[in-house]
């Protein structure tokens, strides 16, 4: 014991702080050279190289003109996600109405206190100009209501909606379009990630496409934001190593929809029950409020109503009134809440931060692997990333890339805020608690209560301070909105940096809630821009039973296990892996899966097979064949993408053989990491 106690002693004087981005250039000093990698973790898919973004109209598409049947104007609530969602149906909504759009406000950063003057709601986070540039053939878009008209907004004289995520073209045309004409001017608000149905007839595919390019094209993040992405992604490449985006996708809301509050056993634990509770009476979910997710997850049987809600032009009416049939008598009997979402409950749950992470090192990751963590909060904080942590040394964000500086710049002037500072009670005296005493009444009474537990300054230092005190949630501080206004900016630089990463990995995205998610919209940007990118789809339910049969020996799994998870991961990669896409994450966000309005294929590349689904939709395989411009480009493309990729592995596998000190060959589980287990 003496001798450890010297030992930590005096080696603590060389102690420094840790700094990841000073870290990885001492890790990448001598492994590979820059420029080589290993085409098995980040090689593109070649099966997906003839799909090409494209997102022009392909019929006749005449250009709005000014005799719009009114104006729309719009506030929208929720994060990043939700509100990139609802700007792409905003904009589709009134093209289908033929109304003139208001540039929505963003309620995020309006009702934030003092947020920055130079800006305003929608510029705070997007491109004012580019947008309205980008959309003149689409929409007729103007920055605020017209003078007559504001006075009239004011004073509530002008019909407000609040649709839902899922309203149908219907709803609109025979709802609100009478109104628009009548009135002028309609309100929406927006609180659900969207307000149209994500799968449109056959029919609406140019509606489709309108959402692409307002999601890809006309959405672009004002010039500050994309500056310093492009540089956090510079400074990633700076190391000649690949680099993969995770984002974990454990917040609040989605835990205490699925009732994960195991997953704590703290604080964090109250947190989610108390949330859980107002979604039960909002109406959110109906179910109990204290719930076993891994029993869930053990024995929840797949669900398969949500793929009703995929209408097709033939039977567009039928299917509709089925759809509301089915839905009315699920409801009756309680069950329409895991139901309608259109994925299992052992979807909805996967697995833990734990069993993600096992994911990336049996599919071969190397424990120096750069891997860059998206989101601007985890729900938990740093100490539910101690696991990611303990198998990559090498994980960054952007507080590791960027300076305080660049990060202040980013957010603008902003007038200062008085710190919500912890104030100790005054402990009593022993002349106050006699007095208590003695007014306390006639005696015989009961003893007192025991002395209330003491709150530290430690408990009350973050957000969820009020819960030692008090069961009421209070209202956001100013502090707080302020900061949720900063979290739109931190999501959109980890945006930009997981929409370029070589290799993306999705945590606990498409839970079944129905509202989009940051890695849904992260997938379909990368699914656009470059299908052939190497883009994991994991199938929450084959990973939960992968982990189920060897949970108890997870770290020095069996070769067969590991060979599986990557077989699976593989596959994800490829054409089945856009098919479970499409019938999970499509009906809940078409941004999420963009296929096949939105794309165009090569033909001289390959012909892929029409896939279809049992309501009679095409899953995959019915794009349209690429302009001849893009033929031609395309194929010079992919040839060059080929040469590339047929480099040898042999070089990459002598290098790490010869570092790590194991030999290499085809049983390796981990690509030689130097943690690999020669008994495997």
């Amino acid at each position: 014991m003496v001798d450890h106690l010297s030992m930590a002693k005096f080696s603590s004087f060389n102690l420094v702080q840790y700094s990841a981005k000073d870290a990885l250039s001492h890790d990448f000093s001598n492994i590979l050279s820059p420029g080589v990698r290993n085409k098995r973790l980040w090689g593109g898919v070649r099966s997906l190289e003839s799909l090409q973004p494209y997102a022009n109209p392909r019929n006749s598409y005449p250009v709005p003109n000014g005799n719009s049947n009114g104006f729309i104007y719009a506030k929208i609530f929720g994060g990043f996600e939700k509100i990139r969602s609802s700007i792409c149906d905003l904009v589709t909504i009134s093209r289908l109405l033929n109304a003139t759009l208001v540039i929505p406000e963003i309620q995020e950063s309006t009702r934030s206190k003092q947020i920055s003057y130079k800006f305003k709601s929608f510029s705070y986070l997007y491109d004012e100009k580019q947008f309205v540039a980008s959309l003149k053939n689409d929409v007729n878009i103007v920055k605020t209501l017209p003078g007559h008209f504001k006075a009239a907004r004011r004073s509530n004289k002008f019909p407000i909606f609040k649709p839902k995520n899922s309203a149908s073209p219907k709803f609109y045309i025979k709802e609100i379009l009478p109104k628009l004409k009548k009135a002028k001017v309609v309100g929406l608000i927006i609180t659900d990630g969207g307000c149209l149905q994500s799968i449109l007839p056959p029919r609406m595919s140019e509606f489709q496409r309108l959402r692409c390019r307002v999601a890809y094209h006309a959405l672009q993040f004002r010039p500050e934001i994309q500056i310093l992405g492009r540089r956090i992604v510079e400074r990633l490449r700076a190391w000649g190593q690949p680099f993969l985006a995770y984002h974990p996708g454990l917040v609040r809301d989605t835990l205490a929809y699925h009732g994960c509050a195991e997953l704590f056993q703290d604080v964090h634990t109250e947190l989610i029950q108390y949330r859980r509770a107002q979604m039960i009476r909002q109406g959110i979910i109906s179910d109990k409020l204290n719930v076993d997710s891994h029993l869930r997850r053990e024995n929840a049987d797949v669900a398969s109503l949500g793929t009703k809600y995929i209408l097709s032009e033939d039977n567009y009416a039928e299917q509709e009134k089925e759809y509301v049939e089915e839905k009315r008598g699920t409801e009756r009997d309680g069950k329409w809440d895991e139901k309608t979402r259109g994925t299992d409950i052992k979807e909805q749950l996967g697995s833990d931060l734990t069993d993600q992470v096992g994911l990336l090192r049996a599919m071969g990751y190397p424990s120096k692997t750069i891997i860059y963590l998206a989101g601007s909060q985890t729900f938990g904080g740093q100490r539910l990333l101690i696991p990611l942590r303990a198998m990559f040394g090498n994980l960054v964000d952007r507080t590791s890339l960027c300076s305080k500086t660049e990060l202040l710049d980013l957010v603008g002037p902003e007038t200062p805020l008085p710190p919500n500072t912890f104030k100790v009670s005054h402990p009593k005296s022993e002349a106050e608690v006699k007095e208590e005493w003695n007014r306390a009444g006639p005696r015989p009474r009961p003893l007192p209560p025991p002395p209330e537990r003491r709150i530290y300054p430690h408990e009350k230092e973050g957000w969820y301070g009020w819960i030692t005190e008090t069961d009421k949630e209070p209202s956001p501080s100013p502090m707080d909105l302020r900061r949720q206004a900063h979290r739109l900016l931190w999501d959109a630089l980890d945006y930009i940096v997981s929409v370029d990463a070589d290799a993306f990995f999705p945590g606990f995205n498409n839970d079944g809630s129905g509202w989009p998610d940051f890695s849904g919209l992260v997938m379909g940007q990368r699914l656009y821009e470059r299908a052939s990118s190497r883009t994991y789809r994991p199938d929450r339910k084959t990973i939960a039973a992968l982990f189920n049969s060897t949970r108890d020996n997870m770290y020095h799994s069996k070769r067969e296990w590991t060979l599986s998870v990557k077989e699976h991961l593989n596959r994800s990669l490829s054409e089945e892996g856009l098919i479970r896409q499409s019938l999970l994450s499509k009906p809940n966000s078409f941004l999420s899966h963009p296929l096949p309005e939105c794309s165009c294929r090569i033909s001289s590349l390959e012909t892929a097979k029409q896939i279809k689904g049992k309501d009679g939709r095409v899953l995959y395989g019915d794009e349209h064949e690429c302009p001849k411009w893009m033929q031609s480009a395309g194929a010079v493309g992919a040839r060059n993408d080929d040469t590339e990729s047929d480099e040898d592995d042999n070089d990459v596998d002598e290098q790490l053989e010869h570092d790590s000190g194991f030999p290499s060959s085809l049983t390796s589980t981990i690509d030689n990491d130097e943690e690999w287990d020669p008994n495997d």
